[in-house]
């Protein structure tokens, strides 16, 4: 079992000459690390996922898994991959995995979702904000509102429905991720809309860290740089997508696999001191941030 997060400790006053002895403090320092080599950082907690079906999501439930969560993944209609994530959970992970199919642009669906989850496991222990879209725009004049206001109900909004309609089942210890992108930190002259809703997703984790500091339930973010996904696929031109991730320190795009491990690292309590921070994983691109 995982160890519990350290508790406050009573602090008295204490002075030593230096450079001061460890063995002489009072309380004396908790330094010894739990066996990272031992599986199970997530036995017995229960995980929402939103965009798990492919990509970052994918990952992210199945290393999830494979750490003892049972894992909840809400998508749009990419039905034979989410098939394929619950197979891999179920059969090679012997976790549960539930799936929930439709729009997350739409607020009545993100309560739907949380509903669903709710009446079978009575909890939600980390809750992942994953499923994002993006248009490629050559110019501001070339986003339709439409676009805008679409971009922004996936991206964003449907963080605050979910996360609002999550808090009831959630409790100290529980774990609030979002994904935001290093677009948020560099800015993106072909994904304006996008890069927006992606710096808004920072500000978001700051401020609701802050806001739910005082219930022991962190939120945090990783801003992956380019990773190879579908969403890459399916949102630029064939010669653009070949070329995708080239332009980064590392010169090539990421894999998710090599994302997820930011995600678990969050949502297990080896994290138990970080609320309102992002990670990046992005190939070496430095961010301030």
């Amino acid at each position: 079992m995982q160890k519990a997060a350290p508790k406050k400790p009573i602090r008295r006053p204490q002075h030593q000459q230096r450079p001061g002895l460890e063995y002489k403090m009072d309380p004396v320092p908790q330094t010894v690390p739990a066996d990272l080599r031992v599986p199970g950082k997530l036995n017995g907690k229960v995980a929402l996922i939103t965009g798990g079906d492919s990509g970052i999501g994918k990952a992210v439930a199945l290393l999830f898994a494979k750490e003892g969560a049972d894992i909840i993944i809400a998508y749009l209609n990419e039905h034979e991959d989410a098939a394929e994530v619950q197979r891999s959970v179920e059969e090679k992970y012997h976790r549960n995995c539930m799936l929930i199919s439709g729009d997350l642009s739409k607020e009545n669906f993100c309560k739907k979702v949380i509903s669903t989850v709710s009446k079978k496991y009575k909890q939600i222990d980390v809750l992942v904000n994953n499923a994002a879209i993006h248009y490629e725009s050559k110019s501001l004049e070339d986003i339709s509102s439409e676009q805008l206001i679409k971009t922004f109900s996936t991206n964003i909004f449907s963080m605050f429905w979910l996360s609002k309609a999550a808090l009831p089942y959630m409790k100290k210890g529980s774990s609030i991720i979002n994904t935001t992108s290093v677009t948020a930190y560099r800015g993106s002259p072909e994904l304006m809309d996008y890069a927006s809703t992606k710096g808004a997703i920072v500000s978001f984790t700051r401020s609701l860290s802050g806001n739910l500091i005082d219930k022991g339930i962190r939120v945090n973010a990783v801003a992956p740089g380019p990773i190879w996904s579908p969403l890459i696929a399916s949102s630029f031109a064939a010669k653009k997508v070949a070329k995708h991730g080239s332009d980064s320190p590392m010169k090539r795009a990421g894999e998710p696999v090599e994302v997820a491990p930011s995600y678990l690292f969050l949502a297990s309590s080896d994290s138990s001191y970080i609320t309102g921070q992002v990670l990046h994983p992005n190939g070496g691109e430095i961010v301030n941030g």
